[in-house]
C-alpha cells in the first residue's frame, strides 16, 4: 500500500514539474501546429481512380482437349502475369500509352516519374477469387483514369498476348526441331539403304545370319531325307518287276517281305465276298442268289489269274516293254514319276549345299557387318521415334493454337471499368490535422517533462528530504504569496488562451474540410 501511495506521488509529482513548465508546450505547439495545418492545408487534392476485374480460367474446351492438345494451367499464368505487370518494361509502356513520357524532357525526370507510377499504381487480388483491383492516384482525375485504363488493357492484353507469343514460340521451335530431325532421318535412311545394298549378299532380307543358316541346314537335310524315300520307293517297285511271285489267289509279292501287287480285280473280289457271306447269312448255298454270286466270283477270280500270269510272263523278257499288261505299264509310269521327282531334289540339294558353303565361307564377317546393321538401325529408329514425336507434339501445339483462337481460356469480365473521380480521395486532411495536433501539443509535454527532470522545482518537502537526506522540521510561506498566486493564474490564463486557439484552429480547419466534402457531394 505504502509502495503505490509512493507510485502516486511520484506520477503526480512529474505532472506539477510537467504544469511548472508549461511554457515548453505553448512553445511547441505555437511552433508546430499553425506550420503543420498550413502546409496540410495547402496540399493538393488528390483523385484516385480504380477499376476492378474478374478473370474467369474456366474453359468448356479444357476438359474436352484433355490429351489431345497441349494445356497450360491458365492460374499459374494470371498468377505470374499479375507478379509482373507492375516492372519497368510494363510501367514505361504505361507511360507512353497515357502520355506521361512528354511530361519530362530529362532522364533523371524520366527515371523519377517511372519510379513514381511503379510506387502508386496498384494491383490487390481480392480473396480467393480471381478478382483484381487496379487503382492509381494523381492530382489530375483524367490522368488518373487513363492511367488506370491503359494498366487494365495491359493486365488483359498482355495475358492473352503472353499465351499466343509462348504458342507461337513453341510453333516456331517445333518446326526447327522437326526440320532437322528430317534432315538426319534421311541421312539416316540414305546410310541404311546403302549398308543394304553393300551387303545384300551376305545380310538375309529377313531373320539373322545364323537362322538363315540354320534354315539352309534344315532344309538340305529334309531335302535329303525326301530323295531317300523316294529311292527306296523305286527300289521296292523294280523289286516287284523283276522278282515277284504269287502267294495265293488274292495277290502277288516278291518274296516275304515285298509289298503285295494288285490288280484291277481286287476290290470287286472283295466286295463280292462280302456279299456272299451276307446271303450265307439269309440263304442256303442253293438259293440263286448264292449260285449267281459264287459264278461272279469264280470269274473274276480267274480273270485275276490271267492277269497275274500275263504280268509275270511279260517281266520275265529281256527288257522289251511292248504289248506290257495295263499293272506293268502303271508301275513303269510310276517309277519314270518318282525318278524324275529325285532328280528335282537333287538339284534342290546342290543349290542348298552352295548355298550353306557360300554362308560358312562368310561367317567371319558377319559379326562386323551385324553390328553395324545393329548400329545403323538403332540410329534410324531414335531419330524416327524422335521425329514422330515431335510431328505429334506439332499437332497437338496447333490444335492448341486453333483451340485458343476459338476460345479464350482466360475470360476478363470488368466489373468495374474506370472512371473519372469527380471526389478527391486524399489527403485525408482530418487525419492529418489531428495528428499534427497531437504531435504538437506530444513535442511541448516531452519537452516539458525532460527539462523538469534536468532542472527540477520542489514543490514538497519529502522532495527535499529525498535530495539531501536531511528531515525538513517545517515551512515558510512567501511573503508576496498574493503576488505569486496572481502571477500563476495569469500564466494559467495564458496557456489556457494559447492552447484554445491552437483547438480553435483545429476545429476551424477541420469544420472547413467538412463543410468542403459535404458541399462536393451535394453537387454531385
Amino acid at each position: 500500500m505504502q509502495e503505490l501511495q509512493q507510485t502516486i506521488e511520484m506520477v503526480l509529482d512529474y505532472i506539477r514539474g510537467i504544469w511548472l513548465k508549461k511554457r515548453y508546450i505553448m512553445l511547441c505547439s505555437w511552433l508546430i501546429c499553425p506550420i503543420g495545418f498550413g502546409y496540410v492545408a495547402m496540399m493538393p487534392d488528390v483523385y484516385k481512380s480504380e477499376a476492378v476485374v474478374f478473370v474467369d480460367t474456366r474453359s468448356m474446351l479444357q476438359p474436352l482437349l484433355s490429351g489431345l492438345a497441349i494445356q497450360t494451367n491458365p492460374q499459374q499464368e494470371i498468377a505470374m502475369m499479375a507478379q509482373t505487370l507492375l516492372s519497368r518494361s510494363n510501367i514505361e509502356i504505361i507511360a507512353r500509352e497515357s502520355d506521361l513520357d512528354i511530361t519530362v524532357n530529362t532522364a533523371d525526370g524520366y527515371t523519377n516519374l517511372i519510379n513514381a507510377l511503379s510506387k502508386n499504381i496498384r494491383l490487390d487480388r481480392t480473396g480467393r477469387n480471381n478478382i483484381y483491383n487496379i487503382s492509381y492516384s494523381n492530382r489530375n482525375p483524367e490522368l488518373a483514369k487513363r492511367v488506370v485504363q491503359e494498366t487494365l488493357d495491359l493486365f488483359v492484353e498482355g495475358s492473352l498476348g503472353n499465351n499466343r507469343r509462348d504458342t507461337d514460340t513453341a510453333s516456331r521451335f517445333l518446326d526447327e526441331q522437326i526440320s532437322e530431325y528430317e534432315t538426319r532421318l534421311i541421312e539416316a535412311e540414305q546410310r541404311l539403304a546403302d549398308f543394304q545394298r553393300r551387303y545384300n549378299d551376305i545380310m538375309p532380307v529377313s531373320g539373322s545370319f545364323y537362322s538363315t543358316l540354320q534354315g539352309a541346314t534344315t532344309n538340305l537335310e529334309n531335302t535329303q531325307l525326301q530323295i531317300r524315300e523316294l529311292q527306296q520307293q523305286v527300289s521296292s517297285l523294280k523289286s516287284q518287276m523283276t522278282a515277284g511271285r504269287a502267294t495265293d489267289g488274292f495277290d502277288v509279292r516278291q518274296g516275304d517281305n515285298t509289298p503285295v501287287i494288285t490288280t484291277r480285280y481286287d476290290d470287286r473280289i472283295k466286295s463280292l465276298e462280302e456279299k456272299i457271306d451276307q446271303l450265307k447269312l439269309r440263304f442256303t448255298d442253293k438259293h440263286p442268289d448264292v449260285i449267281e454270286a459264287k459264278n461272279l466270283l469264280a470269274s473274276l477270280e480267274q480273270s485275276r489269274q490271267d492277269e497275274l500270269k500275263a504280268y509275270f510272263s511279260e517281266t520275265a523278257e529281256d527288257g522289251d516293254d511292248t504289248n506290257l499288261s495295263p499293272l506293268a505299264t502303271e508301275l513303269k509310269l510310276e517309277i519314270s514319276r518318282l525318278e524324275g521327282q529325285i532328280a528335282s531334289l537333287r538339284v534342290r540339294e546342290g543349290d542348298f549345299e552352295a548355298k550353306i558353303q557360300e554362308l560358312r565361307n562368310k561367317i567371319d564377317l558377319i559379326p562386323q557387318i551385324e553390328a553395324e546393321s545393329t548400329a545403323l538401325n538403332r540410329d534410324y529408329g531414335i531419330t524416327k521415334q524422335k521425329y514422330e514425336e515431335l510431328l505429334r507434339r506439332k499437332e497437338a501445339a496447333e490444335l492448341s493454337r486453333r483451340a485458343d483462337v476459338s476460345s479464350e481460356e482466360l475470360q476478363f469480365r470488368i466489373i468495374e471499368p474506370p472512371l473519372v473521380p469527380d471526389t478527391p480521395t486524399g489527403p485525408k486532411r482530418l487525419v492529418y490535422y489531428t495528428g499534427i495536433l497531437v504531435l504538437g501539443f506530444g513535442m511541448g509535454v516531452a519537452l516539458a517533462f525532460a527539462i523538469s527532470q534536468i532542472r527540477p522545482v520542489l514543490v514538497r518537502g519529502r522532495q527535499l528530504t529525498a535530495l539531501t537526506s536531511f528531515p525538513v522540521l517545517g515551512a515558510v510561506t512567501h511573503l508576496n504569496l498574493k503576488q505569486i498566486q496572481r502571477r500563476n493564474r495569469m500564466r494559467v490564463f495564458v496557456f489556457i488562451l494559447s492552447s484554445g486557439a491552437i483547438v480553435t484552429m483545429y476545429a476551424i480547419l477541420l469544420a472547413a474540410e467538412v463543410a468542403h466534402v459535404n458541399l462536393v457531394e451535394r453537387f454531385l
